[in-house]
Order: structure tokens, then sequence, then C-alpha cells
């Protein structure tokens, strides 16, 4: 069946059925997808500084391997690209199957990569083409994930439905903390030696898991009745073109993204601080709880506990971004993380594992007012034939903005201000700003058209 025979034969009661088993899906795929990648970003935080980068000074040794955790934000842009343009031209199903295998096998293999005893510097160096691989994968990942659960669904439910997305993040992070969490209670010289890595090797069920449900989905009917008239609409372009003797020119994707470039600088910088955000939590504040004298153990479990706690808040700030905007709900949620910083760092500080856990929880409710309505927000700008691409490329260059470069930056800032968090609430700030001013400058899209095919 057609994908415009497919809308319109389906009644609403089946296409709600529908929607949900995608949305399921996605979110299922979403919490694998980052399940591997931010349990790099524990790794990065107690880890990977005294088993590939050991012999250094401490914070030194944390801004080199927050260097190798960017490598995987500085490859997500290409992932969006090339996933962009084969999920635009040949669907979001396979594309989805092909990232996920990726992250998968990338992950299992960072659990194999030899320290720094064994391989010298070649284990970093791995480990940095490994994480390579992560970013293409993820940088794939979410915008298929995004798209399925959006286009599968009614209008007015969109930010809700593209919520479950995002809260895959915070639901992978639960797992990717709980794990090092579990095997940081082994003592320490077997925690660095082997235990670390047990987290890693598991990816390679939790891949065998997301397969087996990534299968069972169909394609979405809305990209299938875009394809369909845009294949109508270049039949046309070529008969007429062969009138006249000559040759239609072929859409590409990127292009069509390109030719209209503010949509994607606007989405780039509207979402880079909320992406800086979520990342400074996940590993800087980590670092800093432990710094200040807190049990290693304890602080990933206060993240954890508060990562969960925040599944149910993205999934509410996308909901209520169907009621009130996009828009609104996600620059009231930086305003508020604005005022939240200074309060934030003085409950890390506290060395007490309680309000340490209190401090998480706040700054990721509030983050998730942001996060919630992001994904859709950010695929609603563009058209359905280069909507992959383009949310892709525009939601991967926040991510390259806002969280790739933050850890290092945030931890070279705090290192050479004297261990001072004043210039790290400046800094995380000042981003709040722009990315506040570039939310106001692009339009609101949650009334926008899904059915429109070009951008």
């Amino acid at each position: 069946m057609s994908g415009v025979n497919q809308l319109q034969a389906m009644g609403t009661a089946e296409r709600r059925k529908e929607a949900r088993t995608v949305i399921a899906s996605s979110y299922l795929g979403s919490t694998i997808e980052y399940y591997d990648f931010l349990l790099y970003a524990t790794a990065a935080a107690v880890v990977f500084p005294k088993v590939f980068f050991s012999g250094m000074d401490d914070w030194v040794g944390v801004v080199a391997a927050y260097g190798t955790f960017a490598a995987g934000y500085v490859a997500r842009p290409l992932g969006g690209i090339i996933f962009g343009h084969f999920g635009d031209k040949l669907g979001r199903k396979n594309m989805l199957i092909i990232s996920m295998l990726m992250m998968g096998i990338a992950s299992t293999l960072i659990g194999l990569v030899p320290d720094a005893s064994v391989a010298g510097p070649w284990g970093a160096v791995l480990l940095v083409i490994l994480r390579v691989f992560q970013g293409i994968a993820v940088g794939g990942e979410w915008g298929g994930a995004a798209l399925m659960a959006l286009e599968h669904s009614e209008s007015g439910k969109r930010g809700f439905a593209a919520s479950f997305v995002n809260a895959g993040a915070p639901t992978g992070a639960v797992l990717g903390t709980l794990a090092m969490g579990a095997f940081s209670a082994l003592p320490n010289d077997q925690f660095l030696s082997w235990g670390w890595r047990v987290p890693f090797l598991l990816s390679f069920l939790l891949l065998g898991v997301g397969m087996f449900v990534r299968l069972k989905v169909s394609e979405s009917p809305i990209f299938k009745a875009a394809l369909e008239q845009e294949k109508a609409e270049r039949a046309k372009a070529d008969l007429e073109a062969s009138r006249r003797g000559l040759t239609s020119k072929r859409d590409i994707p990127l292009l069509q993204v390109l030719r209209r470039p503010k949509r994607l600088i606007f989405t780039m910088l509207a979402g880079a601080a909320g992406f800086a955000l979520q990342v400074v939590l996940a590993t800087f504040s980590v670092t800093f709880a432990v710094s200040k004298g807190a049990d290693r153990q304890g602080v990933l479990y206060a993240f954890a506990a508060a990562s969960a706690l925040s599944i149910v808040f993205v999934i509410l700030g996308g909901k209520l971004s169907d009621k009130l905007g996009r828009r609104p709900v996600m620059i009231g949620g930086l305003v508020l993380f604005i005022i939240y910083l200074v309060p934030m760092f003085q409950l890390l500080s506290s060395n007490n594992i309680m309000l340490i856990f209190v401090a998480f929880a706040i700054g990721l409710m509030i983050h998730s007012t942001l996060f919630g309505p992001l994904a859709a927000f950010v695929s609603e700008q563009f058209g359905t034939t280069s909507r992959y691409t383009g949310a892709s490329l525009g939601y991967q260059l926040a991510t390259l903005l806002g969280a790739g470069f933050t850890p290092g930056i945030v931890a070279q800032i705090f290192k050479d201000s004297g261990q001072d968090t004043a210039s790290v609430v400046t800094y995380l700030a000042i981003m709040s700003v722009v990315s506040i001013v570039f939310i106001l400058l692009t339009r609101e899209p949650k009334n926008n058209d899904l059915l429109t095919v070009k951008s």
C-alpha cells in the first residue's frame, strides 16, 4: 500500500496503536544508544583519567579524558549527514537498524581497549577511533528515531511523541551510571583494571534486544507519501526537461537544507545551551562532587536516581509544548537554569550525598523542560524529504557546539581560575542567554504541516 493510501486507509484507533508501537520502539532504541554513548561520559569522569592518562596532574588528566569524549560529538554531525542523506532517500527504518548495529559494536570494543600500561598511547588512540564511530552512530540514530515518532503521531501530540526519544537519554544515563556504579564498588585496583569494562561489554546483549524490536517497526507513512509525491513531481519535471532537450536536476537533501542556512544555524544555536547544561551535569558535576570528598559510588548513584526522576519531566516538557508552544517552554527552562547555577554548585560541594542528589534532581528537572520539546522543535523546521538530514544536522551541530567541547572547556576554566566555580557559572549563563536569543529568533513550529515535501 502506498504512503498516501496508507495514511487514508488507517483508522484513528489503528493509527494510534501504530504510533504507540513506534514511540515505544524509538524510546527503547534511543535508551540503548544513549546507554552506550553516555556510559562513555561516566567513564571519562571517573575512569579514563587514571587508566589512559595516568601520571598526569589530576585535572590535566580529566581535561585529556574529556578530549576523547569530545571526539564523539565532533563525529555526530557527520553521522547526521550520512544517515540523514540515506534516510531521506531510502527510509528511516533501515538507517536506524544500521546505526544501532554500529553503536553496539563500537561500545563493546571500547570494553576491550588495552590500558596505558599495556598499549601506551595507542590505547587512547583506539579509544578516540571507537568514540568517533559512536558519534557517527548516535548522529544517525537520533534523527531517525525522532522522525519515526514524530511522523507517526497525530497533530497536536507531536511534542509529546518526540519527547520519548529524548527521554531515552536520561534513561540510558540511568542504566549506564547504575552499571558503572555497581562495578565501582570493587576494590579500586580491580575496578580500574577490569571492572569498568563490563558495562561496555554488556552493550552486546542490549544490541540484540534493540535489533529485535527495531526489525518489527514499520516505515513512516508520511515519508512514504512525501516520497511518492516527490517522484511524481520529478517524473513531470523529467518529461518537461526531455521535451526541451535538457536533463532535470536531482535534489540532494543536504543541498535542500543548505539553501536555507538560517534555519540550520538558528536551530543549532537555539539548542546548544541545553546540551552544554546536560553534559556538565553528566561529567564535570560528577568529577567536581567527587573532588570535594564525596564518595564516588554515592555520587554516581545520586546522578542515576536524579536522571530516573527526570525521565518523566522530559515527557511532561514535550506534552506542555504541545499546549503552550515549543519556544515558551524552552526559554522558561533556560531562565530557570541560569538562576539555579550558583546554588547547584553549592549543593554539589557539600560532601553530602543527599544534597548532591537534590542538586542533580533539580538541575535535571529544570533541564527537562528544555530537553523535552527539543526533538519536535528541531524536526518541525524542515520539509519531509530533507527532514532527516536537516533535523539530524541541526541537532548534532547543537550537540557539538554545546556539549562536545564543554566538559574540557569547563574543566580548563575551573583549573585556570584556581578552582573557582564562578567562572563556570558565567560561561554556562552566557551560553544559555545566546540560546534564548536564537529561540526567540526562530519561528514557532508546533503547527507546521509535516506533509510539506520541501523545506
